[in-house]
C-alpha cells in the first residue's frame, strides 16, 4: 500500500512536471533538463574522442600525426577504413544513412525533434572510423549529432513535450561542441544561432547549464589546454585594414567554392554507396600521397601555422587540399563533420595571406598568426553562415581580445560575400535545399512552435455517454463544466454545457421524473465533433490538425487513437489564434 501510494505520488508530480513544460516560460525546468542532457552528453562525447584517440596512439609523437607514415601505409589505412565504412553501412537500412548536422536540423524543425537512434549508432561508428584511419573530416559535425539525439531520445524517454525537446535538443548541441572543443562559449553560440536560429532567454539558459557541465566534463578528463596556441599578437597599423577586406573576399571565395563542391558531390547519390565511398577513398589517397597534412583532424597543422613553422607553399597547397578535399568526400557519403576541417583549411588559407601582406606592407611589423586566425574565424563563419558562433569559438580558442576588431571585419566581408555575391546560405541550408527541404517558418509558427497544447487546453468538461437521465445530467453540471464530452464507440463529440442546463430548465415532465431520458446529440446547443491531437503536440502540430481535418475542437490524449484515449483537456482553432494574436489586437480591435 505504501509503496502503491509513493509510485502514484510520484507519478503525478512527474505527469505536472511534464504538464509544465507546455509552457513558454518553462525556465526552471528546462534548466535542470538542460544539467541532465549535459551530463549525459559530456560522457558520450568523452567516449567519442577516446574512441578516435586510441587507436591512433600508434601513430608518432601525437594522435594526429599521419604525415610521419609512409606513403604505402597512408594510402593502405584510407582504403581499410574505406571498406570498413561500406561494411558498417550496409548494417543499415538506406532510411538511417544520413548523418550530420544537416540531419539535426531537419530532424528538429520537420519531425518535432525525434532523431532516430540508427542514425546516431551510424554516425558514431561511420565517424570513428573516417577518423582513425586518415580520411579528411572533422569530429566536430558528429558530436553535434550525438550530443542531439541524446538529448532527443531523453526528451522522448521522459515523454515530454515537443516544445520543450526543441530546446533539448540545442542544449544537447551545445554541451557536444564544449566537450568536443572545450569552447563552451561558442557551443552555447552554435545551438543558438545554427540549430535553433533564435535567441531566447528561454532556451539561452539552459544551454548555457549544458553547455558547462559538457565543458567541465571534458577538461576534468582531457585537461584544460586548448587545441591551439594562445596568441596575444596584434596589428601594429590600420593601414592594414583594406587588405584585411581582400582576405574577407577571398576566404568568401573559398567558402562558395567548398559549399558548390559538396553540392555537386551530393548529386551522385543516385550511384550505390560502395562506389562513392570508393571513390572518396581514392581521392582522398591521392591527396594524401603529395599532402599528408588533410588526412584526419589536422589540429596539429593548424597549430603549426600559428606558430609560423610552414612555409608559403605549404600553407597554400594544404588549404588547397583541405578546403577542397573535404566537402567532396562528405558529399559522397563519408560520415564525417566539416567544422574541423575549415578551421585547419581556414588557418593555412589565412596564413598564406599574411605571407603576402608581409610583402604587400614591407615596412610594417606583420604578425603572422593574427592573419592564421583570421582565416579560421572567415571561413567557419562563411560556410556555416554563423558569424558570431565563429568568433566565439576563436576567441576561445586564442584567449586574445585583440582579434575581435580585425575578426570582426573579416566575418562582415566574407559573410556578406558569400550571402550576396554569390547568393549561397549555410552550408547545411544549402544541403538541405538541394534534398528540396526548407526550414522556412512564419513568426507565428514560430511562436507556436514554442508552447504545448497542454499549455491552453480547457481542463473544465466532463465526460458521459450520450443517453443520460435527468439526475445524471444535474450531477454533470453540478462541477460547473465548460463542456460535456459525449463518449461514443469511435468517436468522441463536445456539447457546451450551457446547451444542456438551458434544455433542463424548460425540460418536460417526462424527463423530470426520469420516465424518459435525454439524448444528449438530439438537445438544443452547440456541438462540435473531436478529433485527439497527443498530449505532447506543440500548438503548431495542433493548428495544422485543425487545417488538416477542417474540425474546430481537438481533445488531448495521452494515446491519440480515438478507441482507447482519455480526454484530458480541449483546444479549440479560436484558441490557438487567440495565443498569437496581438495584446493590442485583443483589447483594441477596431471594427
Amino acid at each position: 500500500m505504501i509503496l502503491r501510494k509513493f509510485v502514484r505520488t510520484v507519478s503525478l508530480q512527474a505527469d505536472n512536471f511534464r504538464h509544465s513544460l507546455a509552457y513558454i516560460d518553462a525556465l526552471p525546468q528546462l534548466t535542470i533538463l538542460g544539467a541532465v542532457v549535459g551530463l549525459c552528453t559530456g560522457a558520450i562525447i568523452i567516449l567519442f574522442r577516446f574512441c578516435i584517440i586510441a587507436p591512433l596512439s600508434f601513430l608518432p609523437e601525437h594522435a594526429d600525426n599521419f604525415e610521419a607514415l609512409t606513403v604505402t601505409t597512408r594510402i593502405a589505412l584510407i582504403f581499410v577504413g574505406a571498406i570498413a565504412l561500406i561494411i558498417t553501412l550496409q548494417l543499415f537500412d538506406k532510411n538511417h544513412w544520413e548523418t550530420s548536422v544537416a540531419h539535426v536540423l531537419d530532424r528538429l524543425h520537420s519531425h518535432q525533434g525525434k532523431l532516430p537512434g540508427k542514425n546516431w549508432l551510424l554516425q558514431f561508428l561511420g565517424a570513428t572510423i573516417a577518423l582513425i584511419t586518415g580520411h579528411s573530416v572533422g569530429r566536430e559535425g558528429p558530436a553535434v549529432h550525438l550530443g542531439a539525439t541524446a538529448a532527443s531520445k531523453l526528451g522522448q524517454w521522459l515523454r515530454l513535450p515537443h516544445n520543450s525537446l526543441h530546446t533539448l535538443i540545442g542544449c544537447g548541441v551545445a554541451a557536444a561542441i564544449s566537450a568536443a572543443f572545450d569552447t563552451p562559449m561558442a557551443g552555447v553560440i552554435f545551438a543558438l544561432e545554427v540549430l535553433l536560429l533564435e535567441y531566447s532567454i528561454v532556451g539561452f539558459v539552459p544551454i548555457i547549464m549544458a553547455s558547462v557541465i559538457g565543458a567541465v566534463m571534458s577538461q576534468a578528463t582531457f585537461g584544460t589546454e586548448t587545441s591551439f596556441m594562445h596568441s596575444q599578437s596584434d596589428i601594429n597599423s590600420l593601414a592594414e585594414l583594406p587588405y584585411m577586406i581582400v582576405v574577407g573576399l577571398v576566404i568568401a571565395l573559398f567558402a562558395s567554392t567548398l559549399i558548390k563542391l559538396n553540392l555537386h558531390a551530393m548529386k551522385f547519390s543516385r550511384y550505390a554507396i560502395t562506389w562513392r565511398i570508393l571513390a572518396a577513398a581514392a581521392l582522398t589517397a591521392l591527396v594524401a600521397t603529395e599532402i599528408p597534412e588533410v588526412m584526419g583532424l589536422g589540429y596539429d597543422t593548424a597549430q603549426k601555422a600559428i606558430n609560423g613553422e610552414l612555409g608559403f607553399d605549404n600553407l597554400i597547397f594544404i588549404a588547397l587540399g583541405k578546403l577542397l578535399l573535404t566537402p567532396i568526400i562528405i558529399g559522397l557519403g563519408i560520415p564525417g563533420g566539416i567544422i574541423g576541417p575549415l578551421l585547419v583549411g581556414g588557418a593555412c588559407l589565412g596564413g598564406a595571406m599574411g605571407v603576402i601582406a608581409t610583402l604587400a606592407y614591407p615596412d610594417l611589423v606583420i604578425h603572422l598568426e593574427i592573419y592564421v586566425i583570421l582565416g579560421m574565424v572567415g571561413m567557419m563563419a562563411a560556410t556555416l553562415n554563423a558569424p558570431l558562433a565563429a568568433l566565439v569559438a576563436v576567441l576561445e580558442l586564442s584567449y586574445n581580445s585583440h582579434m575581435i576588431f580585425p575578426a570582426m571585419l573579416v566575418i562582415v566581408i566574407s559573410c556578406v560575400c558569400t550571402r550576396h555575391l554569390f547568393k549561397l546560405e549555410g552550408i547545411f541550408i544549402e544541403q538541405l535545399k538541394l534534398k528540396g527541404k526548407s526550414l522556412k517558418q512564419s513568426p507565428a509558427e514560430r511562436a507556436l512552435g514554442k508552447a504545448g497544447v497542454r499549455s491552453i487546453m480547457d481542463t473544465q468538461f466532463c465526460c458521459t455517454p450520450a443517453i443520460i437521465d435527468y439526475e445524471q445530467a444535474k450531477t454533470l453540471l453540478s462541477s460547473n463544466p465548460n463542456w460535456i464530452v459525449i463518449e461514443h464507440e469511435n468517436h468522441k463529440t463536445a456539447l457546451r454545457a450551457a446547451g444542456l442546463a438551458v434544455y433542463l430548465e424548460s425540460a418536460s415532465e417526462e424527463v423530470l421524473s426520469l420516465e424518459k431520458e435525454i439524448d444528449l446529440e438530439d438537445i438544443p446547443g452547440k456541438r462540435s465533433a473531436m478529433l485527439p491531437i497527443h498530449e505532447n503536440a506543440t500548438l503548431k502540430e495542433a493548428l495544422q490538425a485543425f487545417a488538416n481535418t477542417g474540425t474546430n475542437t481537438l481533445y488531448v490524449a495521452r494515446n491519440p487513437l480515438p478507441l482507447h484515449s482519455s480526454v484530458e483537456g480541449i483546444v479549440l482553432r479560436s484558441s490557438i489564434e487567440n495565443y498569437y494574436q496581438p495584446e493590442e489586437f485583443k483589447h483594441h480591435a477596431v471594427d
